[in-house]
């Protein structure tokens, strides 16, 4: 089986109505099968993430791609968590992978949110701020709804990151 390494980011940033996270819907078309609870009809909501290049630690992905899916700086505060899963590519090769997707929690420093190349836009449809409290209900996958609860339980021990 195929192994594939990524990082993302859960970049938060404290607005007037409290925190907010960025996320991304992805440019993908809409399959037959959305993910279980969403409607297909519904923005498919994710955090931004992509794969570690070689000679790049983790953490260094996740800004990164940070940078290039939202138009965000950010520094990392901390380590979340890893999700592991397994996907069979819709493309090419149609071969099974395991991935490892590592996330970490980034404190916003500047940047205008969807600022981002038009190179970018063939895989981000947008990126947007959106409230940390509905993250949870907002984000289409199980893992990233985790990651974000961790997020949440990060921030009521420490309110300033």
């Amino acid at each position: 089986m195929i192994r594939e390494i990524s990082s993302g980011g859960v970049v938060v940033r404290h607005m007037a109505e409290g925190w907010s996270i960025a996320v991304i819907e992805p440019q993908k078309e809409p399959s037959a099968k959305a993910p279980r609870g969403k409607s297909a009809a519904k923005a498919i909501l994710a955090l931004p993430k992509g794969l570690v290049d070689p000679g790049e630690r983790p953490e260094q992905t996740a800004v990164r791609e940070v940078l290039e899916e939202t138009g965000l700086t950010a520094s990392v505060v901390a380590k979340l968590t890893d999700i592991k899963y397994v996907y069979v590519r819709s493309w090419g090769d149609k071969q099974k992978v395991f991935k490892v997707v590592s996330f970490y929690l980034l404190r916003y420093k500047s940047g205008q949110i969807d600022d981002i190349s038009p190179d970018m836009r063939v895989e981000v449809k947008r990126a947007l701020w959106i409230p940390l409290a509905e993250a949870p209900q907002s984000l289409a996958y199980k893992g990233e709804r985790d990651v974000v609860r961790r997020a949440q339980d990060y921030l009521k021990l420490h309110p300033e990151p």
